[in-house]
C-alpha cells in the first residue's frame, strides 16, 4: 500500500517502513506526526481525493532534525567589479512512515 502525501509544498509518495527527508517540521525527536493531507491512497483500490482523501492519514516518527549540506550561491558582473559569494544549509527533517490509515 502507498499513498501521496503534501508536506512542505510538495507532493511525496510514501510506503509504510520507508524513511525520507521533508521540509523541516517543528516535532521533537522521537515524537509521533499525523500528515492529513493525504492525495491518493494505492494498493489493491485506489482511492483519489479532491483535493484530499477523506478520512485518510499517514503516521509517521521523527527520527532526526539537521541541515543538509552547504550550497555556495555565487553572483558575479563581468567588467563591473561586483561579486558576491553567499553559503545556504537547508534544514530538513527525517521520518519514518509507521502507518497508512484509508
Amino acid at each position: 500500500m502507498y499513498a501521496i502525501i503534501e508536506t512542505g509544498g510538495k507532493q511525496v509518495k510514501v510506503e509504510e517502513g520507508e524513511a525520507l527527508y521533508v521540509e523541516k517540521l517543528e516535532e521533537e525527536i522521537g515524537a509521533s506526526i499525523t500528515f492529513d493531507k493525504v492525495l491518493v491512497v494505492g494498493g489493491d483500490d485506489v482511492k483519489v481525493g479532491a483535493p484530499y482523501v477523506d478520512g485518510a492519514t499517514v503516521t509517521a516518527k521523527v527520527e532526526k532534525q539537521g541541515r543538509q549540506k552547504k550550497v555556495t550561491v555565487i553572483k558575479f558582473k563581468a567588467k563591473k567589479n561586483y561579486r558576491r559569494k553567499q553559503g545556504h544549509r537547508q534544514p530538513y527533517t527525517k521520518v519514518t512512515i509507521e502507518k497508512i490509515n484509508a
